[in-house]
C-alpha cells in the first residue's frame, strides 16, 4: 500500500505542515517494549487510539503481539495492516457492527454487564470474552484523562459486579492510568486484586490496559518487570496483556510548521501554517505546553512571540515562546513529540489542510508517505 513513496534527501524539502516520525527512535521504543515482553512473558499490544501510523506497522509487528482497538474501524485497521492478535473494547457496541467485530477479534471486552448480556449469544464460543473493570483507584490529575474519576462511565465497579455472568467470561481488563510510572500501576493493581482476585481462578487472561509510560526516560522499567513477574508467579494460569499507546510513539518525531506572518498587537505574534485546534488539540484540552526546538519560556531569550494557528478560532494559540533570533516569514518551527496521540486527533476544521505524514529513515532520507488536500476535507462532509 505504501510502495510509491516520494523520497527527499533533506529537511528543507519537506512539505509543511508535516508530522515526521523517526524510524530509529520508533525502533528504540519497540526494542524496549520487547525486552519487557521477553523477560516477563507478558504480551504487549499496540493501542491504536494512541498510535495508528500504519505505514510503520511492518516495523512494529516485528516487536509487538498485535493491536487493541476501540471499535470496528480500528479493529479493521489492525486486521488488515498489522496482523497478530486483535483485542476490541468499546464503551458500547452497536448492533450493526457487532457481528463484524466478533469475526475479526480475538478478545472482545464489554464495558458493562448490560452489553455482555445483549451480545453474549452472538459472541460466546467465537471470541474470548472479557469485561472492563474499574479498580476505583484514581491517580490521574486531569479528570479529562482519568478513567477512574468519580462517576466514570468506563468500567464496572465492585458494587456492580454480576457474578452470574462469570460463566461467559475468560478475562478481565482494567485501565486506570494516563502516561504514568510503575508506582501508579502498583496502586491500581493492588486495588484491582483486592476487589476482583477472588474470580481469577475462573479466568484465562488479564489485561492491564494502557497509560504505562514505559519508554519515558525516568520510567522504572526494572520495577515493572519485577511487578509483572511477581503477578505471573502468583497467578501462573493467567495470560497477561498490556496495551500502551503513548509508549510506542513517545518522542519518536515532531510536527514541522512554517511561519506565514508576523504581526504586533501589544506583543509580537507569529501565525503558523498549522493549528493547535485542528492539529494538536491536547495543547488546548489538557492543556499542556508543547516543546519547540531551540525555544525557551517567554522573555528568557531575546525575542518573544505568541504562536498562533491559521484558523478563525480566537483561542487557536500554541503558546508564548522566546527565541535567540527574530522569526521571519518562511522560517520553520519544530514542535517536538507530536507523534503519539496528536496524529490520531487531527481535524480539517476551517478546511485547514491536514499535515503530511513523513518517515525519516535510519539512513537519513525522508519518505513522504501521505500528502493531504481538498478531497480529504470534502469527503468527510456531504
Amino acid at each position: 500500500m505504501f510502495k510509491n513513496y516520494e523520497i527527499v534527501d533533506s529537511f528543507e524539502k519537506l512539505p509543511s505542515p508535516a508530522y515526521v516520525c523517526e524510524e530509529e527512535l520508533l525502533e528504540k521504543n519497540l526494542k524496549l517494549l520487547k525486552k519487557v515482553q521477553d523477560e516477563t512473558g507478558v504480551k504487549i499490544l499496540l493501542a491504536l487510539k494512541g498510535f495508528a501510523m500504519h505505514s510503520t506497522f511492518d516495523l512494529c509487528k516485528k516487536y509487538l503481539r498485535g493491536c487493541c482497538a476501540s471499535g470496528l474501524h480500528e479493529a479493521l485497521l489492525a486486521k488488515e495492516e498489522f496482523g497478530g492478535e486483535v483485542h476490541t473494547y468499546s464503551p458500547a457496541f452497536k448492533n450493526e457492527e457487532i457481528d463484524e467485530i466478533i469475526s475479526i477479534s480475538n478478545h472482545l471486552v464489554f464495558n458493562s454487564f448490560n452489553q455482555l448480556k445483549r451480545y453474549k449469544d452472538k459472541a460466546f464460543g467465537k471470541v474470548s470474552l472479557g469485561v472492563r473493570l474499574n479498580p476505583e483507584y484514581s491517580s490521574v490529575e486531569v479528570d479529562l484523562y482519568n478513567p477512574c474519576a468519580p462517576n466514570s462511565r468506563l468500567g464496572i465497579t465492585k458494587a456492580n459486579f454480576d457474578e452470574s455472568q462469570l460463566q461467559f467470561l475468560e478475562g478481565f481488563h482494567f485501565h486506570a492510568l494516563c502516561e504514568q510510572n510503575v508506582d501508579a500501576l502498583e496502586g491500581a493493581l493492588a486495588n484491582f486484586e483486592k476487589n476482583f482476585s477472588q474470580y481469577f481462578s475462573q479466568l484465562k487472561w488479564v489485561n492491564f490496559g494502557g497509560g504505562h509510560h514505559i519508554t519515558r526516560a525516568d520510567y522504572d522499567v526494572e520495577g515493572l518487570i519485577k511487578l509483572l513477574k511477581d503477578f505471573k508467579a502468583m497467578y501462573p494460569h493467567l495470560e497477561v496483556y498490556m496495551e500502551p499507546g503513548e509508549a510506542v510513539g513517545w518522542q519518536t518525531g515532531y510536527l514541522v510548521a512554517t511561519v506565514l506572518d508576523v504581526i504586533n498587537n501589544g506583543m509580537d505574534l507569529a501565525i503558523l501554517d498549522t493549528s493547535a485546534e485542528a492539529h494538536m488539540p491536547d495543547t488546548l484540552a489538557m492543556p499542556y505546553r508543547a516543546m519547540i526546538r531551540d525555544s525557551a519560556l517567554p522573555l528568557e531569550k531575546k525575542y518573544t512571540y505568541r504562536l498562533g494557528g491559521n484558523t478563525c478560532l480566537a483561542g487557536d494559540i500554541v503558546g508564548d515562546y522566546s527565541f535567540d533570533k527574530p522569526l521571519n516569514v518562511g522560517d520553520r518551527i519544530i514542535l517536538e513529540d507530536m507523534i503519539h496521540y496528536t496524529m490520531v486527533k487531527t481535524t480539517t476544521f476551517n478546511g485547514i489542510k491536514l499535515p503530511s505524514i513523513v518517515i525519516k529513515t535510519k539512513e537519513g532520507s525522508y519518505k513522504i508517505v501521505k500528502n493531504f488536500g481538498y478531497e480529504d476535507y470534502k469527503m468527510r462532509l456531504s
